[in-house]
């Protein structure tokens, strides 16, 4: 949020609304957007709330933002999310958190020795926070095999993509292509300039690592899955007749956008593909109309899964009810700078990573339209159109 403020130069005051996306929230700061936009010295008079929906909550935010221009509560907004993977809440067992809050009601000595005494070793037991659906208990690192087995993905192709992706990513780093990075000083350490955690290997040494969920079998491995990481972003968002009378000239139109959401166990993380048609209809363009497209890489083997799935009259037909595929877009124009497998996943931010990498490489490459997609825990997905603003 300060280095929004640094970049743009918007006054604290004339920031009508923050929404902040999250996924994995700390209960002392449920409300991370009002805490952040206080700690960042916005204007205790600017009203903030909190947006979950696992990896599309920064694209909540936003469009949350956009409802609110478009509806005529706010001029200007600011968007975007956090995670803090580095230092998740952990809890209690459940018969701890229930005698301690037993304990807490407890008036006398004798009351309280009472509970304390019930207290048995499997109490101390934690409970650790996983990256698995509650409706199904299964990890998305499962769902990303079997959807890999499904499409008949196999290791090799799944580690030539993760090479790629890290391959582009380190490319656009080194020609300073990724400008947004905010140099921030991490308290005890370094300050961290750059993404840390781009690092282009070998097929050779992906290919040794074992499988990290579906063992012995499976096909996704440490190498071929984004990593956790810390994060956070943000973007400011105005009507176009707001930015022009503030003297601001804009990078793109956040133009349509769409939300899906399919059955969370076998279609998981296609959100990508039901999304995509849905919001080129919604914009009037075809696949042919985007020059730039930018896709969540939540493992290799989702995306090339979601890029067949695209590219099948089959699943069109049988699944969407659609007469005909959407097609595959061109890999020359997908995440041609790196995505989620090289750059990271802090669940709650990388939305906004995406919408304004798809704005930068639009007007790098002098192409028009960009189009972003996500999938998202409990079978959700979501796609927008980034329109270049007239240079």
């Amino acid at each position: 949020l300060r280095g929004l403020l640094t970049r743009t130069n918007v006054p604290r005051d004339v920031v009508d609304y923050i929404v902040y996306g999250t996924v994995i929230q700390e209960v002392k700061t449920s409300n991370v957007a009002r805490e952040a936009a206080l700690g960042a010295g916005f204007s205790d008079k600017t009203p903030a709330h909190t947006v979950t929906m696992a990896c599309i909550s920064s694209n909540q935010a936003m469009t949350t933002g956009v409802g609110m221009i478009a509806a005529g509560q706010c001029d200007v907004v600011v968007a975007g999310g956090v995670e803090l993977m580095s230092d998740v809440p952990i809890r209690h067992s459940r018969k701890m958190r229930k005698t301690m809050l037993t304990l807490n009601r407890a008036k006398t000595l004798g009351q309280k020795l009472s509970l304390i005494s019930k207290i048995r070793p499997d109490y101390f037991a934690p409970e650790l926070p996983a990256v698995a659906e509650f409706s199904t208990s299964e990890t998305m690192g499962h769902s990303a095999d079997r959807l890999a087995a499904a499409f008949g993905i196999s290791r090799r192709e799944q580690d030539e993509y993760a090479l790629r992706s890290h391959t582009l990513a380190k490319k656009a780093q080194d020609e300073g292509l990724l400008q947004d990075v905010v140099p921030f000083k991490v308290p005890g350490k370094d300050t961290v300039t750059k993404d840390n955690g781009i690092r282009p290997s070998s097929m050779e040494q992906m290919g040794k690592l074992k499988p990290a969920f579906v063992k012995p079998y499976g096909t996704v491995t440490a190498a071929n899955s984004s990593f956790l990481t810390d994060g956070a972003s943000a973007i400011l968002i105005m009507s176009e007749e707001k930015a022009l009378a503030m003297g601001y000239k804009p990078k793109a139109y956040l133009r349509d956008f769409v939300y899906v959401s399919q059955d969370p166990k076998d279609q998981l993380l296609l959100g990508p593909t039901y999304a995509t048609p849905k919001v080129l209809e919604k914009a009037g363009l075809s696949l042919s109309d985007i020059d730039v497209f930018e896709f969540h890489e939540a493992f290799a083997g989702q995306i090339l899964a979601n890029l067949k799935a695209m590219d099948s009259d089959w699943f069109a037909q049988n699944y969407m009810g659609r007469k005909s595929k959407v097609g595959a877009p061109p890999l020359d124009k997908f995440n041609t700078w790196g995505g989620s497998l090289s750059l990271g996943h802090p669940f709650g931010a990388t939305g906004c990573r995406l919408v304004i990498t798809a704005a930068h490489r639009l007007k790098k490459e002098g192409g028009q339209y960009g189009l972003v997609a996500a999938c998202a825990a409990g079978g959700q997905g979501h796609a927008m159109i980034v329109e270049l603003y007239p240079q």
